[in-house]
């Protein structure tokens, strides 16, 4: 059986539609989390490092490469950029990932949590601004 592209946009869309609500459902939980992370970094336009960098696009980036914030050595040289794999092991046990980084917290074991918080954060471009 042979599909028109019309029979697959109509079958997709509701597809494409139904996975939406749960996207912001996710960065919405994120956000609630990231509470926890507020208290070394910061997220959004007018974001700035502090004791951590900002997180404004951080999926996508080289691990120890924003411009102005102090790195440690290890996490300087990590080699890695932000994907979701990445991101949950770093999240896990920074420490692991990363041995000889400054990063104190972390320990989240919930993948749940770890995708809330990645949902939460991809919406931020470098810029800070949200994707719509």
């Amino acid at each position: 059986m042979r599909l028109s592209t019309t029979s697959f946009l109509v079958a997709a869309i509701p597809l494409m539609l139904a996975t939406m609500p749960a996207q912001a459902q996710e960065a919405t939980a994120g956000e609630r989390l990231f509470v926890k992370c507020k208290s070394c970094h910061q997220v959004g336009p007018d974001a700035k490092s502090t004791t951590g960098p900002q997180l404004n696009g951080l999926f996508g980036r080289q691990a120890g490469s924003v411009t102005g914030f102090k790195y440690s050595p290890a996490m300087q040289r990590a080699g890695f950029t932000w994907d979701d794999a990445a991101f949950a092991e770093f999240l896990r046990n920074p420490r692991a990932k990363v041995p000889g980084t400054k990063m104190m917290a972390g320990n989240v074991q919930n993948e749940a949590q770890v995708a809330d918080l990645a949902a939460y954060l991809k919406q931020f471009g470098p810029d800070g601004g949200k994707a719509q």
